[in-house]
């Protein structure tokens, strides 16, 4: 990927203003574009476009409230004249066990990860296939291929996001549009210590059970999903390591399953 892939292009990018958002915001100026630092929180935001110089630009977004996203996309090809890259990559989660969920963190956590992906798609995707050009990118995780107790309603959601990108992709080639799922295991994030309830420790476990000694740099990751959407790949798995358990988890399901529940069964155990 030459350094200045992106050259001229416009992206918005949800969930801009920390973690993966915040470094994919700096990929993507430094690669030449402009960029739209998106995120309910208008500070956070502000303070990531601040780092981008003229290429950034801070708004404060809702994901859950689709008028507003379709907003965001409005005002850029008012400005532009197109819209280049859709990031949508706003997402919270929940560590707990299942049964302690309310419905309001149910509710919540689909208005945000699966909803907030669809209103991207909504605004974005129909403006890309008028164009005949774009590229849509939705963050979704190693939840999104493999199954994980614990994080069940994560995982819920990041498999529709994968879904999601895999159907749309084989319908958006036929437009010149792209569509790139982004599937990292654990990244040092505030959401590695966040939404935790019951005893359950994050951290440890992302870390532990991706065999993982330190979770991965969002910097690296923002690298590696910039060289994924050059290429047009479907979906952007890292680290290297995290390929490999995917392929298992396809080859030789029923050993990961039963891999899982052991694991499942462990952190169950440490949080009594």
């Amino acid at each position: 990927m030459s350094a200045r892939a992106f050259e001229g292009q416009h992206a918005i990018v949800t969930g801009g203003g920390s973690g993966i958002g915040a470094a994919l915001c700096r990929a993507f100026a430094a690669a030449g574009a402009t960029v739209v630092v998106a995120d309910i929180d208008l500070a956070a935001a502000h303070s990531v476009a601040s780092t981008l110089g003229d290429r950034g630009t801070a708004r404060r977004l809702d994901v859950t409230d689709a008028a507003d996203v379709q907003a965001a996309v409005d005002e850029v090809v008012a400005e532009h004249g197109r819209l280049d890259l859709m990031v949508n990559n706003a997402g919270i989660t929940w560590g707990s066990r299942t049964e302690d969920l309310s419905v309001e963190q149910w509710d919540r956590i689909i208005d945000v990860n699966i909803r907030g992906v669809t209103h991207g798609v909504a605004a974005a995707y129909p403006l890309m296939v008028r164009q005949r050009g774009g590229r849509i990118v939705n963050t979704a995780s190693m939840g999104g291929l493999m199954p994980a107790g614990l994080i069940t309603s994560y995982c819920m959601t990041k498999h529709a996001v994968v879904g999601l990108s895999l159907s749309l992709r084989s319908e958006a080639v036929h437009h010149g549009v792209g569509v790139t799922a982004v599937c990292p295991s654990a990244v040092e994030t505030p959401i590695l210590d966040s939404g935790q309830q019951g005893g359950f420790d994050g951290r440890r476990y992302y870390l532990t059970g991706q065999g993982m000694s330190q979770a991965l740099d969002p910097d690296d990751l923002a690298r590696a999903v910039l060289r994924g959407v050059a290429r047009d790949e479907a979906l952007v798995i890292a680290p290297a390591r995290s390929k490999v358990t995917y392929a298992v988890g396809r080859l030789v399901p029923g050993v990961a399953r039963r891999m899982t529940a052991r694991f499942v069964g462990q952190q169950m155990e440490a949080m009594q």
